[in-house]
């Protein structure tokens, strides 16, 4: 029993050694798991721009946030337009050299453009596909010369910073060849301003949310669809994605919150002495693997 005893303290402390061990590798375990999980910092990533396709929607309200969609759609007959392989092959050529003279131009006449043009392009970009054919887009078009102006300062305004403190000097260094800045002028002289914003999620008419899948890519591939819709109208644009401009813009123009900034193109004819860099584009076969 004296000796039950006497061993009494060293069974303790032996007992306490052992959780402190267990402790300190648990907290080890914990801070290594949490910094592998912790992303990269880059500051020159626009929070705005992040895709909401992954947005979950909190456990509880899962049943009442989702629609199913309509298990009842009609499916009809499709008929496709069907060309001869010389035809096929000449149009494709056809189409082929009139995109490759789109060229990105940031110095745009203020002369004015038809707005059934504009009406035109923007409804041919939403003729693309969409997860689920939720159609996640909104395109704001912006021909007031106040609103213009006001996107014009916001716009300057944080590019100034992007260029000084945000992009660091390796991507400055790649745009001086561009000869760009942080001064957009054609934000002012282009008749039009198309602002693009994917909706990172719906609203149903009893204001509940609906998921809208991929909605980056969905909206990516109809400012895709728009691009070549104005090359083939005779306009021009420059594609342009201010960063960190986002939120001001959404509010300028009041959009939802559920909308995120992804492009913003100026879109009118090229000055009579714009210039654009001697670039070359790659040739077919570094662009594509044929197995």
């Amino acid at each position: 029993m004296a000796l039950f005893s006497s061993l009494t303290p060293v069974f303790i402390a032996i007992i306490c050694v052992l959780i402190g061990v267990i402790m300190k590798k648990n907290s080890r375990g914990k801070e290594k798991h949490e910094t592998k999980s912790k992303p990269l910092s880059r500051p020159w990533v626009d929070e705005d721009l992040k895709d909401g396709t992954d947005h979950h929607l909190e456990e509880e309200d899962i049943d009442e946030e989702w629609q199913a969609l309509d298990e009842n759609v009609d499916h009809v007959p499709f008929f496709a337009e069907r060309y001869s392989e010389a035809e096929m092959i000449k149009r494709s050529q056809m189409f082929y050299e009139l995109l490759n003279k789109r060229r990105s131009v940031r110095f745009l006449s203020d002369e004015p453009v038809p707005r059934e043009v504009i009406d035109n392009v923007i409804r041919t970009a939403g003729t693309s596909p969409s997860g689920a054919h939720t159609e996640p887009w909104t395109f704001v078009v912006v021909q007031d010369p106040y609103l213009k102006h006001k996107i014009r300062e916001i716009v300057e305004e944080e590019e100034e910073i992007n260029y000084k403190k945000r992009m660091g000097d390796r991507w400055v260094n790649d745009l001086k060849r561009l000869r760009t800045n942080w001064i957009k002028e054609y934000l002012d002289t282009a008749p039009y301003l198309i602002l693009i914003f994917k909706q990172v999620y719906g609203r149903l008419p009893n204001g509940r949310k609906k998921t809208h899948y991929y909605n980056e890519i969905s909206v990516s591939i109809a400012c895709g669809i728009l691009l070549a819709a104005l090359q083939n109208a005779g306009l021009y644009t420059v594609t342009s994605t201010p960063l960190n401009c986002g939120p001001q813009l959404r509010v300028l123009l009041q959009r939802p919150v559920n909308e995120k900034l992804l492009l913003l193109l100026p879109v009118g004819y090229p000055k009579k002495d714009a210039t654009v860099p001697a670039l070359t584009r790659k040739p077919l076969q570094d662009i594509m693997v044929v197995m």
